[in-house]
């Protein structure tokens, strides 16, 4: 269904990322799919369904494939270079149901040369307990002076937050992490009475990869993305089509670095969108050129390696910020109803990274070395 709503209020129905993710998980369950988008009363709707109960389905299309420049051998060599070693801290388990959030950790170590420590949300919330007092308060004071909007949330709530800043900080240190894929909710809203959206962004400013959702693979995407070239780069969900425009709007609930920001220097932290606690970012997201990838699994027996990627191409143009939290207005250089169609019907992650940087011939080149399919549209 289309998203309600005015601009700047909350995602309402996250309608389209919830198909997305169904479909991830129908695909691996090995079935077929079909999508259509729109709300029940326009005709084109109706018409789809009616034809679907008498057994027309709507076509699985996509965008045409596309096959570009690769880039030199020698340089992705210098990427997997760079990844070897490189070690992701994974936070609890991924929430039920969320597919592409599981991950083989010997699959990721074979290809990629990166290791996951895994610690339990238990030992995580013991490790925000030995927090001293004037670590967070410090920590607390030093995100206010970065972002004075802070301090119009809740003070117990953002301390709260930023004690876990300094619980994962210290992990990181402890455990020379270079990313960090973390069990966000539900525990930490319902135990700890915070989100920490934006203690994921300022960990990420300071340069180490964070993902929500325990999303690990979201997390070796962005690393890859880094090794090939990247500077920040950003995990979301596609949560609106706009196919008049040629636009999708890419979105997530507020933990993007504050250097992603359309204007850094005022980069809303604010509440949660849907748990209305503190604290997550309230801001759009910068503009530019976008490469839009993900690394997933393949279930495909024919495909030795397990693995699959996809790519696609964009412009983030500027724009309000449609739905609290990050959101980047994207004019994509395929069909963007076909691009959406394409991914939903292909069972591809509903998680995606945007890189404002090019990164597409490594891509290519790597994934023609590693013997992993790629689609690129």
């Amino acid at each position: 269904m289309r998203e309600p709503g005015e601009v700047g209020e909350r995602l309402k129905l996250n309608s389209m990322c919830g198909v997305n993710l169904a479909a991830h998980a129908l695909l691996n369950a090995g079935q077929s799919l079909r999508h259509i988008h729109g709300n029940a009363d326009e005709d084109h709707v109706r018409s789809a369904l009616k034809d679907a109960l008498a057994g027309k389905l709507p076509e699985a299309i996509s965008p045409k494939t596309i096959i570009g420049d690769f880039a030199p051998a020698n340089e992705v060599e210098k990427a997997f270079a760079w990844l070897k070693g490189k070690k992701i801290g994974a936070v609890g388990d991924a929430p039920v149901g969320f597919t592409p959030c599981l991950y083989d950790s010997q699959q990721l170590n074979r290809y990629f040369g990166v290791d996951v420590r895994q610690i339990s949300i238990a030992d995580t919330f013991g490790r925000i307990a030995e927090v001293k007092e004037s670590a967070r308060d410090l920590a607390y004071a030093n995100a206010v002076a970065a972002q004075p909007s802070l301090s119009s949330v809740n003070v117990t709530e953002a301390k709260k937050v930023y004690g876990v800043d300094v619980a994962l900080d210290t992990w990181r240190a402890e455990e020379l992490l270079d990313a960090i894929a973390i069990r966000c909710w539900p525990e930490f809203p319902t135990d700890l009475g915070a989100c920490i959206c934006s203690s994921l962004g300022r960990i990420s400013d300071r340069g180490t990869v964070t993902t929500c959702e325990r999303d690990v693979l979201g997390a070796v995407t962005m690393l890859v993305c880094e090794a090939l070239g990247s500077d920040e780069n950003y995990l979301v969900d596609i949560v609106d089509l706009d196919a008049s425009q040629n636009l999708i709007r890419l979105w997530h609930c507020g933990s993007a670095a504050t250097k992603l920001a359309a204007d850094p220097e005022n980069a809303t932290q604010s509440i949660h969108c849907n748990r209305k606690l503190g604290v997550a970012g309230d801001f759009p997201l910068k503009t530019g050129a976008v490469t839009l990838f993900r690394i997933d699994r393949d279930l495909d027996p024919a495909n030795k390696t397990g693995l699959r990627m996809v790519v696609s191409r964009g412009e983030s143009i500027p724009a309000p910020n449609r739905f609290q939290g990050n959101t980047a207005t994207v004019a994509t250089e395929p069909d963007a109803a076909l691009l959406v169609n394409g991914i939903v019907t292909g069972g591809y992650p509903h998680h995606l990274v945007i890189s404002w940087i090019d990164v597409r011939p490594g891509i290519r080149r790597m994934a023609q070395i590693l013997g992993i399919p790629l689609t690129e549209w």
